[in-house]
């Protein structure tokens, strides 16, 4: 989901990053991350913040120190190309999904895709639908749309919601496959090296690649599943129909 226009509370940035804001003021306050922008006495953050703070994390789990980080962006911020290390945050923090939330009131999504309370409760902890006043927010309709269409054709709804755990699952292992791939072979060896100024463009450029190469891979290999799915059923289907005498 974009980050909404005013930009994120530090709350929503802590969410977005998966950690405390207690650890969000604690790397602003050590210089790690700039500033929010003030509107009245409410600090914004944007995509640039959460990308710094995704490197920062990831810096810290690959075993360097705050001190260690600390030196690495102070010494880019000193002597390197700011503006590529900016456009490198960017990459980090942009939205992978291109698609506009939507916001719907309880009618339209009660017509569209006939929920109980039970299956309101899964589809929120999913995350295929978020609370709000007056209604809910849809961060993808092309889901949305997918699974009612399900329902539509006779799937129970609570199957369609078993599917949909299941494939946020098996999505979550994708990805941690192309991110596991991309940090041992290019992220690490470029941090190893001090973070050297002359590769961080090719680095946020495969970043920003890497989103159209993971579709490019995974929708080939989905549709080659998809057929030899329905090649098993469809010969088992015609083994079992009885041939006449």
């Amino acid at each position: 989901m974009a980050v909404a226009t005013e930009g994120l509370t530090i709350d929503q940035l802590a969410q977005r990053a998966g950690i405390t804001t207690r650890n969000v003021r604690a790397y602003q306050e050590r210089g790690l991350l700039p500033p929010p922008r003030k509107v009245g006495r409410t600090g914004y953050y944007d995509d640039g913040h959460l990308g710094r703070l995704r490197m920062i994390c990831g810096l810290l789990e690959r075993g360097y120190s705050l001190a260690a980080i600390a030196d690495l962006l102070g010494a880019w911020e000193r002597g390197g190309d700011v503006g590529e290390l900016l456009g490198l945050e960017r990459a980090l923090g942009r939205p992978w999904s291109e698609e506009t939330p939507v916001h719907l009131s309880a009618t339209e999504l009660v017509a569209m895709f006939p929920v109980d309370a039970k299956a309101l409760q899964r589809a929120i902890a999913l995350g295929i639908v978020e609370l709000e006043s007056g209604g809910v927010k849809v961060p993808s309709m092309r889901m949305l749309r997918a699974g009612a269409e399900l329902v539509r054709i006779g799937v129970p709804i609570h199957a369609v919601l078993d599917q949909a755990e299941a494939l946020r699952a098996e999505a979550d292992r994708i990805a941690e496959r192309f991110v596991s791939l991309v940090l041992e072979h290019v992220w690490v060896p470029f941090v190893e090296a001090g973070m050297p100024a002359e590769r961080l463009s090719n680095i946020t450029e495969l970043i920003e690649r890497l989103r159209a190469i993971a579709g490019e891979t995974v929708m080939p290999a989905l549709a080659q599943a998809m057929e030899r799915q329905i090649g098993l059923v469809a010969q088992k289907t015609v083994s079992s129909i009885p041939l006449g005498r």
